[in-house]
């Protein structure tokens, strides 16, 4: 038998006797991250300049708004809340975009996913926490150029009770809004792994597919067959948005409003489209952590 010469150095290394935390420490952790590097927040400096460009344009129109109603002593906003998201819808699916393959497709792309997944870590819970990350940047993306409106209001001694409930109707639609872009940005980019073919399927889907439904509802109304309008609504998460805050009185005015049966309908798409998106995540990254 030959005789053995290796050695073993010690290197300093040492063994972890801390305390061992669990898969909900480990989601906390993987949610907290999510949510910052969705603004570029301990990435690169570069990483930063997109998201807050996007959140000071949004913000900056509605400072300005606050700045008119405080000096011309207005009785009322000049938009709601509601109408004011859908303004800058542009620039929040500009955002949902640029910042979900930031979440969803550079793990795919660089097969971290697997070490993430040799965690006790479920693929399940890697993708609803992620998808959690995202749905509340875009909350937090949305609602505080709606924040800056609501306070410029009250500054300007707008009537408060009236206000408080234009509010919470408009951020009520708003966690539908974002719940829906998370979802489908986030879908798009699990199976687009570079990130120009994920940034540019969702703004087709977004920008471009939410113009023609505009266009489409614009034309049938022209045309006196609201119902197409009404039905085209249903293909957008834009038009959704805009014909839940109509049916709910919250400020805005689509070209037909949805009554009866078609806002059963547009809550029942928003619906499908949250879960489903979600369940498709699912499985791409049960998919991927299987491999």
């Amino acid at each position: 038998m030959a005789e053995r010469t290796g050695t073993i150095h010690d290197i300093g290394y040492r063994g972890y006797d801390g305390p061992r935390e669990g898969s909900a420490a480990l989601a906390t952790q993987l949610f907290v991250t999510g949510l910052r590097h969705a603004f570029g927040l301990g990435r690169s400096g570069k990483s930063k300049i997109l998201p807050f460009v996007l959140l000071a344009m949004c913000t900056v129109p509605a400072a300005i708004l606050v700045g008119v109603v405080t000096i011309t002593g207005l009785s009322e906003l000049p938009v709601s809340y509601a109408s004011y998201v859908n303004q800058v819808q542009s620039l929040i699916a500009l955002f949902a975009a640029a910042q979900a393959p930031v979440l969803f497709s550079r793990d795919l792309r660089h097969r971290s996913i697997v070490l993430y997944l040799a965690r006790p870590l479920s693929p399940s819970t890697f993708a609803l926490v992620r998808w959690l990350s995202l749905t509340t940047a875009l909350i937090v993306f949305i609602a505080g150029p709606v924040l800056v409106l609501y306070a410029g209001a009250l500054l300007a001694g707008l009537e408060v009770g009236t206000q408080t409930r234009a509010l919470g109707k408009a951020l009520v639609l708003v966690v539908v809004l974002a719940a829906t872009l998370a979802g489908l940005t986030g879908l798009i980019s699990s199976y687009s792994l570079r990130r120009g073919f994920a940034i540019v399927g969702s703004v087709v889907m977004l920008v471009v597919v939410g113009t023609l439904v505009t266009i489409v509802q614009a034309v049938a109304q022209e045309e006196g067959l609201p119902e197409v309008g009404l039905a085209a609504g249903l293909f957008s998460p834009g038009s959704l948005y805009y014909g839940l805050a109509d049916a709910w009185d919250a400020g805005v005015e689509m070209f037909t409003e949805p009554t009866g049966a078609w806002v059963v309908a547009y809550a029942a798409v928003s619906l499908l489209v949250v879960t489903g998106s979600v369940l498709l995540l699912v499985r791409r990254f049960t998919k991927a952590g299987a491999r």
